[in-house]
């Protein structure tokens, strides 16, 4: 007769220990995921913003009444279903939109997109720098 053969403690936890590294991996590379779709959907809403409000003001909309009421000009021009959530970024952060150039062009900017765009440049830089220091070094 054949002996029937276990696993021991010391191996279910061996394949606890696996199953937890490859969990926290996966993890790690869902949060940068996240990260670039907040991204990309606040610099995709924030062209579509500009131009709908373009599109309202170039329709004869006063420029101070746009700025003034941007929700308002979104409904008007039938394009996003929910205005409301339109004027949020990626971060559920409401954009920032002014005139510039005396009233000739709108502006339409996210907190939290210039904050994480800084943070990448200066991690960046860090970098560079950190690897310019290693190309220095005689040995």
């Amino acid at each position: 007769m054949r002996k029937k053969r276990y696993m021991s403690l010391l191996e279910i936890m061996i394949v606890i220990l696996l199953i937890g590294i490859v969990t926290s991996v996966v993890g790690f590379n869902v949060k940068g995921s996240l990260e670039k779709g907040k991204v990309f959907k606040t610099e995709q809403a924030i062209v579509q913003i500009k131009d709908l409000l373009l599109l309202e003001v170039a329709g004869g909309a006063s420029m101070v009444d746009v700025i003034a009421a941007p929700v308002e000009y979104l409904k008007r021009s039938g394009v996003p279903k929910d205005p409301d959530e339109f004027i949020l970024d990626g971060w559920r952060e409401k954009f920032t939109i002014e005139a510039i150039y005396n009233n000739t062009d709108i502006k339409v900017t996210s907190r939290r997109l210039d904050n994480y765009k800084a943070k990448r440049r200066s991690h960046t830089t860090t970098q560079s720098e950190g690897q310019n220091d290693q190309e220095a070094l005689p040995f």
